[in-house]
């Protein structure tokens, strides 16, 4: 537990409440994977409330950004730093809705390690739980399958990337060589769909397919600093140069 707790001194969203929840307002995780799950509608209704979103299918793609860099973070990180992989398989996950974008709070059951290394990885984060999610969403929204795979791309990959933007951080070049060992076999083809590279000495990604973000009544028509639709080099420019980093 005492490994678990600590990494909440990277960033906000590595911290991690241990112990079963109680209140209403927690939804664990493998209810909101059931086939038209009120829980899944309550997420996408406060996304789309706090964004005002045009379109079902980019609210779609903008919740699962926010979720997918929040719901595993925690574990994502201990396995960069430590090889170890929580159990966050969805009966042992919840996850508290912020009152706008995203996830305000996450919790699990008890600060259990499963045995395996990237594999068990990629089955308690992608297989039993963010790759389903990506398939009810598409099913709901009809949201293109690739740009929700996208949104799970940059948002697992902020699980990386945070840890070197706040508080007490993390070596970049050891993070991304991390990253890209998680990336190279990942399920759901996320190696092809951005890029994490360091600039301004921090961690950034490159999206390379769009969250509609300029859509919304938040966007307001302005790209997030991640868009595909602007060229690569001018992407790296402006972060080198400090410009505000839209995080999810």
């Amino acid at each position: 537990m005492t490994a678990v707790a600590a990494l909440a001194k990277y960033a906000p969203r590595y911290r991690l409440e241990i112990g079963e929840p109680e209140g209403s307002e927690w939804l664990r995780v493998d209810r909101i994977l059931e086939p038209g799950s009120p829980e899944l509608t309550e997420l996408l209704k406060r996304d789309d409330e706090a964004s005002c979103h045009r379109t079902a299918h980019a609210n779609a793609l903008s919740m699962m950004s926010f979720y997918a860099g929040r719901a595993p973070a925690t574990a994502l990180l201990l396995w960069a730093l430590e090889g170890r992989v929580l159990d966050i398989r969805p009966q042992n996950l919840w996850v508290r809705p912020h009152d706008g974008h995203g996830i305000a709070a996450v919790a699990v059951r008890s600060a259990d390690f499963l045995p395996g290394g990237l594999k068990t990885l990629y089955d308690v984060v992608l297989r039993k739980h963010l790759l389903p999610l990506t398939e009810e969403l598409h099913r709901r929204t009809r949201a293109g399958l690739r740009q929700v795979y996208g949104g799970v791309a940059a948002g697992v990959a902020m699980g990386f990337c945070a840890a070197t933007r706040e508080g007490v951080t993390v070596e970049p070049a050891y993070l991304l060589e991390r990253w890209r060992t998680f990336v190279a076999k990942a399920p759901g083809g996320l190696a092809r769909l951005g890029e994490v590279e360091v600039a301004a000495g921090k961690l950034v990604y490159l999206r390379n397919t769009c969250c509609l973000y300029y859509t919304s009544d938040v966007g307001n028509g302005t790209l997030c600093g991640s868009c595909c639709l602007t060229p690569r080099d001018e992407r790296l420019t402006a972060y080198e140069g400090g410009r505000p980093i839209l995080t999810v």
